[in-house]
């Protein structure tokens, strides 16, 4: 496999940024993706970092999603806020970790990617549908370290 500049390039960004968009249209749930190269700690203890650094947790509905990857690891999390994690069903994210990594081992980093936010979009509009006052509380844009 590539690089993770030439994987991650403006088109699978833009791939990437339009499945958030897409994801976020029918929900007041937020979804972040964030691509680092390595990973320097435990994987669920730096994707809680990053959750913070992101300022995941400042939605008014805790409702925030993370897709964290750490490219030269292979390795991937999917972090929800305590407001989503309250409403959903106990096994949603080990079939949507499962149904991304599918994709990441046929090589389709960005796809996986896309494919585990839209899923995440569905899920939050059933318990975070979109209403009239919502507003996008934070950036749409990957987010790379």
């Amino acid at each position: 496999m590539s690089n993770v500049d030439e994987i991650f390039n403006a088109a699978a960004k833009a791939k990437i940024k339009k499945a958030i968009q897409e994801a976020e249209r029918n929900t007041s749930g937020e979804i972040r993706v964030h691509v680092e190269r390595k990973l320097k700690e435990d994987l669920m203890d730096h994707a809680a970092f990053i959750f913070e650094k992101l300022e995941m947790h400042r939605t008014a509905q805790r409702n925030g999603v993370l897709f964290y990857l750490a490219f030269d690891d292979h390795k991937f999390a999917i972090l929800g806020d305590a407001g989503i994690n309250s409403k959903v069903h106990s096994g949603f994210w080990d079939r949507t970790r499962d149904e991304m990594a599918k994709r990441f081992k046929s090589g389709d980093l960005p796809g996986g990617l896309a494919h585990g936010v839209l899923r995440a979009g569905e899920e939050l509009k059933r318990f975070f549908p979109y209403q009239s006052d919502d507003e996008n509380e934070l950036s749409d844009d990957i987010s790379m370290g």
